[in-house]
């Protein structure tokens, strides 16, 4: 029978998602976990029927990453999780039709970029303790602007690698959480370091370092490239949020506990580390 699972992982620890020799990624670990399950016989060589709905990049997370493969009844998002490493945590799971495509049966895909952006209204006082000029802070009605002018059919050649594929409809927003702005880009697919590069525009238009008008010119067919090309925003602050079927998918309470427990420790020890780092900050600022 084929089956699909959902699967979370912090991919601070990897190489990306996709295998790849002599390096660690997400996919490596699943197959590593199926081998040892018995479920392959071989981790280099993927089960029948696999598929997977993304490739993120190094550093990326998910939450919604999905796998499909012909699995026995037998294994569970529980079952799964015995052999996967903690970082890596499946926690939903349905039964779909043999002919099922993680990768080509999406519906849509939602990824989200949380980035650390001091609003004007919060932050127009703020300065560089080290330069004594005001900090560089994101106008949340340009970051806005900028959404609504990528959201639509577009040719996205120029926030992006891939030569083909670069036509999409796209729905961007983004909306205030603190500190951060989320911004949520939602297509039937993406091409390479799309949302990073969107997002690497976003933020130079929303900053004044770019005016809004450059969006005309990345959105037409000319080539920008050297210093008018649109550098890709670092890949940890993103994650892939959601990805959409037809199928339904079940829940594993036991297992979403489990992810509930390793994610909620990791955030534990990233606030910590926030903490101390916040106390080197201010202490170095302090005459010695």
């Amino acid at each position: 029978m084929r089956r699909a699972f959902r699967v979370a992982y912090d991919g601070s620890a990897y190489r990306g998602f996709q295998r790849q020799p002599h390096a660690e990624t997400v996919e490596n670990e699943i197959f590593r976990a199926l081998a040892a399950l018995d479920v392959v016989s071989d981790p280099q060589v993927p089960p029948d029927g696999y598929a997977a709905a993304g490739r993120t990049d190094a550093g990326v997370s998910a939450v919604g990453q999905t796998v499909s493969f012909d699995a026995p009844e037998w294994l569970s998002p529980v079952a799964f999780n015995s052999e996967l490493p903690a970082d890596v945590r499946a926690w939903a799971s349905a039964d779909v039709a043999d002919a099922f495509h993680a990768q080509y049966d999406a519906r849509s895909r939602t990824y989200e970029y949380h980035l650390h952006a001091p609003s004007v209204a919060d932050q127009r006082a703020a300065t560089d303790r080290a330069s004594g000029e005001a900090a560089s802070c994101v106008d949340d009605e340009r970051a806005t602007a900028v959404c609504d002018r990528l959201s639509g059919e577009h040719d996205f050649h120029n926030l992006t690698s891939d030569e083909s594929g670069t036509e999409r409809d796209l729905d961007a927003a983004c909306e205030r959480d603190g500190p951060f702005l989320v911004c949520r880009f939602t297509a039937g697919g993406f091409p390479r370091q799309f949302v990073r590069r969107a997002v690497g525009l976003l933020t130079s238009v929303a900053t004044g370092e770019r005016e809004h008008s450059f969006l005309d010119r990345v959105l037409s067919a000319e080539e920008l490239q050297g210093p008018d090309g649109v550098a890709a925003a670092a890949p940890e602050p993103l994650l892939l949020r959601r990805v959409e079927y037809d199928a339904a998918f079940e829940l594993d309470d036991a297992a979403a506990a489990s992810a509930w427990t390793v994610f909620e420790r990791r955030r534990i020890e990233r606030l910590t580390g926030a903490q101390v780092a916040e106390r080197l900050r201010s202490g170095a600022s302090r005459d010695p």
